[in-house]
């Protein structure tokens, strides 16, 4: 069975733990509109915590971060599963992740879960296409 969730408006952590549960219970998950995902916190210290985790290590050996919106999702994902076991690639395997909305994804229910950023009242958030873009993304 696949699940689809919107991740317009989703705080970043809340909804890569419960893709990461989901995925390790047999699922599939396609995520579309990657960009519109939210990040909590101040814009400058998120531009300044991303811009470090890009610097890490050397540009032959890694460990390489990405730019990409849909790549930092399921860089997200990846670090809530146990990678290093084959029960956590094959679950990693089982998740796609999409800017926008494909066109073979348009009619598609998708499913709600309880990580929106409206119920928390006086909190500032940068979504992940404004990270993207401050990081040179083209997309």
């Amino acid at each position: 069975m696949v699940t689809y969730i919107d991740a317009t408006n989703l705080v970043l952590g809340r909804l890569s733990s419960a893709v990461a549960k989901r995925l390790l219970n047999g699922e599939e998950v396609v995520i579309i509109n990657a960009e519109k995902a939210v990040i909590m916190g101040k814009k400058g210290r998120i531009f300044r915590e991303y811009k470090e985790k890009r610097e890490l290590g050397s540009s032959v050996k890694g460990p390489f971060f990405p730019r990409m919106p849909d790549r930092i999702i399921k860089r997200t994902v990846r670090g809530m599963l146990p990678k290093d076991s084959p029960r956590g690639r094959m679950a990693l395997k089982r998740l796609k992740v999409y800017i926008g909305t494909p066109s073979d994804f348009k009619g598609k229910k998708t499913e709600k879960i309880e990580a929106k950023v409206e119920g928390i009242a006086g909190t500032t958030y940068i979504t992940v296409g404004e990270l993207s873009e401050h990081m040179g993304a083209r997309f």
